[in-house]
């Protein structure tokens, strides 16, 4: 087994690295690369992000090869992809972060700034949407495994994807409403928190990741 982490300047990558270090087992590999070559060999797919939708894209794109190598290891070899955060955010048609920017296209829909309401006390919230929060489990996904409805996860985003088909929807919170947690669609799977920073939760669900076969 060898899990590459795509390396596109996104500003998370070695705590991504490191967590899934731990979570993998012992005779598994993990890779940190900027090398389109290097998604070839590779049985399990990480896109990580912090930062504007339109900077990591722009990121992606500087990486000769990578969008391509991409979409050949992801979408026609069927290799499991985990995107986290804007990892995740990327596999949308479209985002809206300074201006509308095309995403990879794998899910339908768009990342939309985050508009919460109050909480129950009637204060407004903030955005950012910064720190821990229940997680509403849509329904049951192998990456999920062993991860139960009210599960604690940590968040860091002003944006979300608003998903156009509920099947790809996986995982939401309440944060003055519901906002996308999770998606999945065949072979990938997104996380809007960050599995890396959320302790036994995201080192489960990153073991589940790495012993997925879709």
């Amino acid at each position: 087994m060898k899990a590459v982490i795509v390396d596109y300047g996104s500003g998370n990558l070695r705590s991504a690295a490191k967590a899934l270090e731990r979570a993998a087992p012992a005779d598994a590999s993990v890779e940190v690369s900027a090398d389109a070559a290097s998604l070839a060999d590779a049985s399990h797919i990480v896109l990580p992000g912090v930062g504007a939708f339109a900077d990591c894209k722009r990121g992606l794109e500087a990486r000769p090869g990578m969008l391509d190598a991409l979409e050949r290891a992801v979408r026609r070899e069927g290799k499991p992809f985990l995107g986290i955060c804007v990892g995740m955010q990327l596999m949308a048609a479209r985002g809206r972060e300074f201006g509308v920017t095309p995403g990879l296209g794998w899910i339908a829909g768009e990342v939309r700034l985050l508009e919460p309401g109050t909480d129950r006390h009637g204060m407004k919230l903030k955005v950012p949407h910064m720190g821990w929060n229940e997680l509403q489990l849509l329904r049951p996904h192998p990456v999920f495994d062993g991860l139960v409805t009210g599960s604690h996860a940590y968040f860091v985003h002003s944006y979300h994807l608003a998903v156009e088909d509920p099947a790809d929807l996986l995982a939401t919170c309440d944060y003055g409403g519901p906002v996308t947690a999770a998606v999945a669609r065949a072979n990938m799977v997104g996380t809007q928190f960050h599995p890396e920073k959320s302790q036994a939760l995201g080192l489960k669900l990153l073991a589940n990741f790495l012993a997925w076969k879709p």
